[in-house]
């Protein structure tokens, strides 16, 4: 992947950037047979070049005077081979005949500490590690966790294990729960009117739970026999990176092949107060106080998780949202999951509303903190007395800091994003997986799916890349939403509303009609192409045990199964998954999805 050229970069900085950027640098004239000599050598070896023309470029005469002034040659071409100066035709020629040219091409891995260095510590880097080990790589994991601003710190693992989706589903567990024991009344069980809940009994256990997987990871490695060295890695050359651990002590390591797995941070708003009094996600599951009243501010999956399970174990909890909820999602879906939560589980939103300041107005563990926020359409000012305030913000990836300019790898500057080509970035040697890629899903099992695709690619016979459509997920709110595909706006702007077909429903679960839960809450949809058969190229429910159901229909989805399929599979009765198969009114022909009963 060639870089652009930029006429107005100074042209030192052009020699360099591209003798950085690409294994195999010509500095050529496209009219010279010198130089169509030195190209012929490469073709003949399959090896890929990337050669500036300099009589095509306005500057190409700085750029030659320039590389006159570095090699003392006056002539082109002026080859480059992995950073290494071979010289002109004559030279290069020679270097192909004493085979130096093909030892420059192809290193051998002994040259190197490692032959794959992995730059994270989470879910997708132990994977893709774990995998190279397997067939037969030497491998090194580097894993450092910058503290929070309250000083949070966590074991090997990344942001899944340590503080996202374990503790938020042991947590939602917990709430659950809680509401179970109220509908178990109905049900003939005796139970007492006041239950109480232990913040501290929960959160005890669950990093119990969290530090036995830091343990077994640790484990898992050494048994691969993956080194794993707890410091902060950066690339400070081609193949070179320095690490630094707890103790401010250096090391250098080398690797053929690096791999950048480093995740994503909570977003911080830029509001007075907020990082000095505010947590996020990454403070909350191991809070060592139970956090009282609760204010989230966000409207992603992760603001309303938290808000949920907060409010399902007996706190005060309201949302601050900006705009719009769980953007990215099903919107008709958002807004039901917000209504739920608000209507039924009693958790308070201000919206439209964008916080302004955090002060705080007592101290202690929680204290009382004061919260200003304006109105977005009217401007008004709001205030509330809050023990703890959430920020669930967005998340930003952490590309910075860890060499990736250095390298010559291009990252997105407006999100610290890491495009690349079949997990490839622009520098041949250097990889990246996991939620810092551009424009690829933030999951993650999609991340352990590249990560060991990837390291059999590299190291195996392996072909296959990660597929990154179609993949199930669900949010883990009170009422639970899982999703496979297109969310219906999307659909209509990629296909057409004229080419969509949505069929939908609601419906009761069995176990909710003897505690007389709430009759049409539950939703169930399917989105259909038309113009093909009616494939199905959305899939959304909303009930209980969402991410169960949504499971086991994303292996048909990816097999492309159409309405007429779902209509001929049998559902089990009586379960919630059962309404896919009995599916009947479309949105467009407006009439009742209401239902009542079993």
């Amino acid at each position: 992947m060639a870089p652009v050229i930029n006429h107005s970069e100074n042209v030192k900085l052009i020699i360099e950037r591209h003798v950085k950027n690409n294994q195999v640098m010509l500095f050529s004239k496209s009219y010279c047979g010198f130089c169509s000599q030195v190209k012929k050598i490469f073709q003949s070896l399959g090896t890929p070049y990337f050669s500036l023309e300099l009589d095509e470029l306005d500057n190409g005469s700085d750029i030659q005077a320039e590389l006159t002034a570095q090699t003392g040659r006056p002539t082109v071409p002026q080859v480059f081979v992995n950073g290494a100066y071979i010289g002109g035709c004559d030279d290069t020629h020679a270097a192909y005949s004493s085979g130096k040219l093909a030892q420059l091409l192809n290193p051998p891995d002994d040259q190197y500490d490692f032959d794959l260095i992995v730059i994270g510590g989470g879910s997708g880097g132990l994977a893709a590690s774990k995998e190279a080990a397997k067939l037969g790589k030497k491998v090194a994991v580097f894993d450092f966790v910058t503290p929070t601003p309250k000083g949070t710190t966590w074991g090997l693992g990344g942001t899944c294990v340590n503080v996202g989706c374990i503790p938020k589903k042991l947590m939602h567990r917990a709430a659950i729960l809680g509401e179970s024991l109220e509908e178990a009344k109905k049900f003939g069980w005796d139970v007492p009117d006041h239950v109480q809940h232990s913040w501290e009994k929960m959160t005890g256990e669950i990093q119990n739970y969290i530090g036995s997987l830091n343990w077994g990871y640790r484990v898992a490695l050494r048994e691969k026999q993956v080194k794993y060295i707890n410091a902060h890695a950066e690339l400070v050359g081609d193949h070179k990176i320095k690490a630094v651990d707890k103790k401010k002590k250096e090391s250098f390591h080398t690797a053929k092949h690096f791999i950048i797995a480093t995740g994503e941070r909570p977003r911080y708003p830029n509001c007075p107060g907020a990082k000095e009094y505010g947590i996020t996600s990454d403070d909350l599951f191991s809070l060592p106080y139970c956090p009282g009243k609760t204010l989230l501010i966000g409207a992603s999956y992760v603001s309303l998780e938290c808000a949920g399970f907060l409010k399902g174990i007996g706190l005060d909890v309201t949302v601050m949202v900006r705009s719009i909820l769980l953007r990215g999602f099903d919107q008709n879906i958002a807004e039901r999951i917000g209504s739920h939560m608000s209507e039924h589980c009693g958790i308070k939103f201000i919206r439209p509303c964008v916080p302004t300041k955090v002060e705080e107005i007592e101290p202690g563990q929680p204290g009382k903190l004061r919260v200003t926020g304006k109105m977005v359409d009217s401007g008004e000012e709001v205030v509330g007395d809050y023990n703890t305030v959430i920020f669930a913000v967005g998340r930003d990836a952490c590309t910075s800091g860890i060499g990736l300019d250095v390298a010559g790898v291009q990252v997105n500057s407006k999100n610290g994003k890491i495009p690349t080509m079949a997990e490839q970035t622009n520098i041949p040697h250097i990889y990246a997986i996991g939620d810092i890629l551009e424009g690829k899903l933030e999951l993650t099992p999609v991340a352990i799916e590249a990560g060991t695709l990837l390291a059999r690619r590299l190291y195996g016979n392996g072909e296959l890349q990660c597929d990154y459509l179609n993949v199930p997920t669900t949010v883990f709110t009170p009422l639970e939403y899982g999703c496979i595909g297109y969310p219906e706006e999307h659909a209509i702007e990629k296909y057409g509303e004229e080419n969509i077909e949505v069929y939908h429903t609601n419906f009761l679960p069995l176990e909710w009609t003897v505690p007389k839960k709430s009759e049409n809450v539950c939703y169930a949809k399917l989105i259909c192409l038309k113009p093909e058969n009616e494939r199905v190229i959305g899939f959304h429910y909303l009930g209980p045990n969402a991410g169960e159901v949504t499971q086991g229909f994303a292996i048909g989805i990816k097999k492309g199964a159409t309405k007429a399929d779902f209509d001929a599979t049998i559902g089990i009765h009586p379960t919630c998954a059962e309404v896919f198969t009995t599916l009947s009114v479309t949105r467009r022909s407006g009439e009742s999805i209401k239902q009542k009963g079993c």
